[in-house]
């Protein structure tokens, strides 16, 4: 009984199959090109394999709205070529099977919350510091979403004193996004972010921003288990200073998980994405 994933990336494209328990069998990997370019590969994949069902994580926005006329579509994504893509339809289209469809970060969550980090809690949340910053969250045992889906990363942050830099992001310049994804870190420093690994006044700062959206996060959702992932959160030096400032910034008001417990990087690693859409694949059978 095989599954297929898809983690659509702004970068990479990785599709998978695997077992109802999420176990990996088969992965491939490609460059994020066009809708014309990357899709017919994606198709030639799966047709390769008899699976039941496919689950769908992809950069976005998206919408994931079963109401909405554009249900399945890419939207605005800076991605231009991918603006307004029906992406679902396209894959509904080749392959008449059932597909689950959510934001690349939520599925990433569901992954987790499975199998990973916060396996066996009901509320977990997973956040992506990379070439952007995308969060999803479990609530209660389902994946959060209303008129459409989570965009944590674009939340506003007070700026760090000793920052001048105005921000990356072409929608809101110094959102979180803007200042702490690693084009952000890159175009401040001038070097990336893997370049940057001992200058501790790097990770302080970024320490400084992430750690003011898991408060605001934790004040909101109160997660179980906070998960940070993506190539950013790699430079591990980084997580102390993340607890650090966010027993600062929360001050006692409320009482928090021990630290290096509750704040921590993903336990499937790289796979967190690709193991998520697994399950998603699995759950849009019913």
């Amino acid at each position: 009984m095989h599954y297929g994933g898809i983690e659509a990336g702004g970068t990479k494209f990785v599709c998978a199959v695997g077992d109802e328990n999420g176990n990996i069998i088969e992965r491939i990997q490609f460059p994020t090109l066009t809708p014309e370019e990357t899709i017919p590969k994606v198709i030639e994949f799966f047709q390769k394999h008899e699976i039941r069902a496919l689950g769908v994580g992809s950069f976005g926005p998206i919408d994931i709205n079963v109401k909405s006329d554009t249900y399945g579509y890419i939207t605005s994504t800076p991605k231009t070529a991918w603006t307004n893509y029906p992406f679902l339809q396209a894959l509904q289209k080749e392959l008449n099977i059932p597909i689950g469809f959510n934001t690349d970060v939520n599925v990433a969550a569901l992954g987790e919350v499975t199998l990973g980090a916060a396996k066996g809690m009901e509320n977990c949340l997973y956040i992506t510091v990379g070439t952007g910053i995308g969060a999803g969250a479990v609530v209660q045992g389902n994946l959060l979403q209303g008129f459409s889906h989570p965009e944590m990363g674009h939340i506003l942050v007070r700026r760090h004193e000793e920052d001048s830099y105005t921000g990356k992001c072409p929608y809101h310049k110094d959102c979180l996004e803007g200042l702490a994804a690693g084009p952000a870190i890159e175009e401040r420093w001038g070097k990336k972010g893997i370049e940057l690994e001992n200058n501790s006044k790097v990770w302080e700062m970024e320490a400084y921003y992430i750690a003011q959206a898991l408060m605001q996060y934790i004040l909101v959702l109160s997660p179980e288990k906070i998960i940070l992932g993506g190539g950013v959160m790699k430079q591990q030096q980084v997580f102390p200073l993340i607890r650090e400032n966010v027993a600062s910034f929360i001050n006692g008001y409320v009482e928090l998980p021990p630290l290096e417990e509750y704040i921590v990087p993903p336990s499937l690693g790289d796979n967190a994405g690709i193991t998520g859409a697994l399950i998603l694949a699995k759950q849009s059978e019913q």
